[in-house]
């Protein structure tokens, strides 16, 4: 009676319901729950997303700063786990700053909470509402409204995009996911360009002027590697580049990180400082190993009795004899 070894349960008595397929409100209900964290959290981070939010060429929404943390040099210290798992989730979409484009959402505030709204309609931009943003000036609005608008301007910048350059956030349909992969092999491959529309490292750039002479093109190139591309840079930053003595700081690890030589936007260089201050700042925390209960239990000092004599073998610790 009690199972007190007399009765052996059978299968059929342990399994009562037999395998089977989810149905469709099920599977609903799992790509809502699905849809609704990759609107909330960065899959990079884990951590909520904020602005300035970006997006790669699959729709993907992620933390800017998160991005600029997985492009830098990695730390010898970090586990190859860790990196494999972020790369398994960017797929080899992200290689570059050129590979997303800043998501540019309206926000409105209901009830000291701030929702992503369309600036046409006012639906709240989320996972019950089909939304889009355009190429190259990343403003989000919901698919219905450009539908409807049906115009070759952006509604809020009056910048010009094509059809082509209508990207769904966070797609889930195979058609939608298709064309976005046929968009992006089709810009590399014909006119070598990346997913916010600028040239590829590497393509060959095309001559702006035909007929321009090379002598004078020369004389009017800007410079790039000169002090003129860091004037926008933040102080931090300068100087940084004015320690290490060159225009690619390096890390913790001792290799360089060629980000700041070519940020020429000020927003975007005061965020990859700030990522990197962020990141020395983690760095140096987990090489001195500050934690102050474990400190509380050694003493470089040599052991006193007089002051230990009043606590126990275990608040006593352990003298670090010292080196003569």
């Amino acid at each position: 009676m009690g199972n007190d070894g007399g009765s052996i349960p059978t299968r059929r008595e342990l399994v009562k319901n037999a395998a089977r397929n989810p149905n469709t409100s099920e599977l609903k209900a799992t790509q809502q729950e699905a849809q609704t964290h990759a609107w909330t959290y960065c899959p990079l981070s884990n951590r909520p997303l904020a602005a300035p939010i970006v997006s790669d060429c699959a729709g993907t929404l992620y933390n800017k700063d998160a991005i600029l943390e997985q492009l830098l040099p990695k730390d010898d210290d970090v586990p190859a786990s860790i990196i494999k798992e972020k790369e398994d989730i960017l797929q080899g979409r992200v290689k570059g700053l050129r590979d997303v484009v800043e998501v540019k959402f309206t926000l409105s505030k209901e009830d000291k909470e701030e929702k992503r709204i369309c600036p046409i309609t006012s639906k709240e931009l989320g996972p019950n509402t089909k939304s889009v943003y355009l190429v190259p000036c990343g403003h989000a609005f919901s698919e219905v409204a450009i539908r409807e608008v049906a115009g070759d301007t952006c509604v809020e910048c009056n910048e010009a995009y094509t059809p082509e350059n209508i990207i769904p956030i966070l797609p889930t349909s195979k058609d939608d996911i298709s064309r976005l992969a046929a968009r992006i092999i089709k810009l590399k491959a014909e006119n070598g360009l990346t997913h916010s529309l600028k040239k590829a490292p590497g393509s060959k750039k095309r001559k702006k002027y035909a007929q321009a002479d090379t002598t004078t093109t020369s004389d009017h190139k800007p410079s790039t590697n000169g002090t003129d591309s860091n004037e926008s840079l933040p102080e931090k930053l300068k100087a940084r580049l004015a320690e290490n003595g060159n225009s690619t700081p390096k890390s913790r690890s001792g290799t360089s990180t060629p980000v700041p030589s070519g940020i020429k936007n000020a927003a975007t260089a005061s965020l990859t400082a700030k990522v990197l201050d962020e990141q020395e700042e983690r760095n140096k925390r987990r090489k001195l190993g500050l934690n102050d209960n474990l400190k509380s239990l050694f003493s470089s000092g040599g052991y006193s009795a007089q002051t230990h004599k009043s606590g126990d073998f275990m608040t006593r610790g352990y003298s670090i004899p010292k080196k003569g």
